[in-house]
């Protein structure tokens, strides 16, 4: 279909700036078919096109072969794919099988090289199984003028819109050709346009090397706007100006990143609001950080997300969990260079309430594991399973307390400085629990003896739940925001509290610690006061809810509903949709799911639909 003007895309591999990493230091992956050992793609050049009407793409990808060991076969992975051709560098049709379906894996593409073949060349279409894939109708964006389709790849859905090598342990440089319908523009996880093409072809370059989760595409009606010589934000046209508005410190936030841990390797740092279906706060695809539009909240209260999906920058995308049983490589270290981030920027009084709520929700996240223990480690083993099961505040806040402890007990210089090394030593380059363990001593404990005697390491990475010398967060704003409460509980009229000019912090934080019981009448007197039911803010809204369901709040219900079918965030529909299950309305449940599931991507769906008890 497109092979010829591949050569165009195919030189852009001359430019990278960054190889892929030593195969021999790649790790096992138990989710990929890929003999990456043997072959590895090393660069990727996509021509695609977007059919909004039959909402697939047609797509030829070109792989650049790296032959480590001469192997005469490429193995790919693959899932819901149409292969319907594949072809080498000269044209020559090349012998290809699918094996059998696996569950979460999907199907291994085996392709038989001849001896001269450098790059193959696999035509394809996605079908109606890409899970990756979400195509939205005009009436569920926000401008209701175009339809929409953006990608979520983490974990393995990559194989699902590209034949690929899908694991976290393998980069590949990248180029592409996308043409979309005119008048929409296109955006990947690469160098992107500011301005709409008028025949709708765009080009894009990305050419330090990632993983296959962090291919990222978007296609709608989207406008640019610039807020720093290196940072922007794409939105649709009537988002826009709230999106500038709401990550307006985005140039600060870079600024004090690279402060603390050395400097931005990704050259541009955009972001773009998608629609509310995006089933997650945000995606750090490079370049381009897809986020959720729950966090605009209109008063710059939620943006240490952004934070978040910036530090990804240093700890994910440039130095990456080898395999997902290594998840809290990511992600824990990403929480404690977000607040790290946020302390730089407001202060440390208000990263410890972040820390304090980050806290609250693994104490949470572990009692909801007492059945599976051997979920609350940090170093998982995910084989079998599909790898959201480890995508949860274990990793996060369990891998930001362990960082935190180490910080504490080294000194913040001391540790700071390691980190500064071990973002140095590492990029580009794949962290498994056990180098970091060994890179860990060496570096750091082996210092100080007193050090090393302080740090239980295997109980840390391999221990269930939480060691008993785990550190804690402390916020004077907290104690007096339980001080009020306890007025409250104590018979003070929730109007009498006074004139409480909080931040969102202290709001969740007040409303987490509602007693559990309460009357309809006494949430009623709540809301009153403080009109929580109308809150703007997600995260102050979704934290009532477990409330409001629990208790029959009537007056919430209206709201509840449309929160339901309008968000797709998935952090926040899981808790909600199991409060509705376990306080005996899983049938109103199931009637809001059924008008509202269209609205949600895939990543969400296949949650709910297990909560539900509606996998068939």
């Amino acid at each position: 279909m497109f092979i010829f003007s591949f050569l165009t895309l195919l030189s852009c591999e001359n430019s990278q700036t960054s190889k892929p990493i030593p195969m021999s230091e790649v790790a096992q992956d138990p989710h990929s078919f890929a003999n990456h050992h043997e072959v590895a793609v090393k660069h990727l050049a996509w021509e695609a096109e977007i059919d909004f009407e039959k909402n697939i793409i047609r797509a030829t990808a070109g792989l650049s072969l790296d032959r480590k060991l001469k192997s005469d076969k490429l193995i790919l992975d693959t899932r819901s794919l149409l292969i319907e051709s594949v072809r080498d560098e000269s044209g020559t049709e090349l012998n290809y099988s699918l094996s059998e379906e696996k569950k979460f894996l999907g199907q291994a593409l085996e392709i038989d090289l001849l001896e001269s073949t450098d790059t193959v060349y696999v035509e394809y279409k996605t079908t109606q199984g890409a899970e990756a894939l979400q195509w939205l109708e005009i009436q569920q964006t926000a401008d209701k003028t175009h339809p929409f389709l953006f990608t979520q790849s983490q974990a393995i859905l990559a194989r699902t819109w590209i034949p690929i090598q899908d694991g976290p342990g393998m980069r590949f440089t990248y180029s592409a050709q996308v043409t979309v319908p005119q008048g929409m523009m296109a955006l990947m996880s690469a160098e992107n346009p500011t301005e709409l093409a008028e025949d709708g072809v765009y080009r894009f370059k990305m050419k330090q090397a990632i993983p296959a989760y962090l291919m990222a595409l978007a296609v709608g009606n989207i406008q640019f706007e610039s807020i720093g010589d290196r940072t922007g934000v794409y939105a649709e046209p009537s988002v826009l100006k709230k999106a500038v508005y709401e990550f307006g410190e985005m140039d600060e936030m870079l600024v004090a990143a690279e402060k603390l841990y050395g400097t931005y390797a990704w050259e541009r740092y955009d972001l773009i609001v998608l629609p509310p279906s995006f089933p997650f706060g945000g995606m750090e695809n490079p370049r381009l950080t897809f986020a959720t539009p729950t966090i605009l909240a209109g008063d710059r209260s939620l943006t240490s997300l952004v934070a978040h999906e910036l530090a990804h920058s240093w700890s994910g995308n440039l130095v990456t969990n080898a395999t997902w049983n290594d998840f809290w490589l990511n992600e824990g270290f990403t929480v404690y260079f977000e607040r790290r981030i946020m302390e730089e920027v407001y202060g440390r009084e208000y990263s410890e309430m972040l820390a304090l709520l980050g806290f609250q929700d693994l104490r949470k996240t572990i009692a909801e594991f007492s059945d599976s223990p051997n979920d609350t480690k940090l170093k998982l083993d995910l084989a079998g399973r599909n790898p959201d099961d480890g995508m949860s505040d274990i990793a996060y806040e369990k891998g930001y307390v362990f960082l935190r402890f180490l910080e504490e007990t080294v000194g913040r210089k001391n540790f700071d400085s390691f980190l500064n090394g071990y973002f140095e030593k590492h990029a580009f380059k794949v962290m498994t629990t056990e180098d970091f363990k060994d890179y860990l001593s060496e570096k750091l404990l082996d210092q100080d003896s007193s050090w090393k005697s302080a740090v239980d390491v295997d109980e840390w990475m391999y221990g269930a739940g939480l060691p008993d010398n785990a550190p804690q967060a402390k916020s004077d704003k907290f104690e007096k925001v339980e001080a009020q409460l306890e007025r409250w509980t104590s018979g003070t009229p929730a109007a009498e509290l006074g004139n409480l000019e909080w931040s969102s912090h202290e709001w969740l934080h007040f409303v987490r610690k509602l007693p559990s019981g309460l009357t309809a009448a006494q949430l009623g007197e709540l809301d009153a006061a403080f009109g929580f039911t109308t809150s703007g803010n997600s995260e102050v809204l979704a934290a009532w809810f477990q409330h409001t369901i629990r208790s029959n709040y009537e007056p919430a219900w209206e709201t509840l509903d449309s929160f339901l079918t309008n968000v797709g965030r998935r952090k926040f529909l899981t808790p909600t949709y199991r409060a509705m299950k376990e306080s005996g309305q899983i049938l109103l449940a199931r009637e809001i799911y059924s008008k509202a599931r269209g609205n949600y991507h895939s990543v969400a769906t296949n949650t709910i639909d297990e909560l539900l008890g509606l996998e068939q």
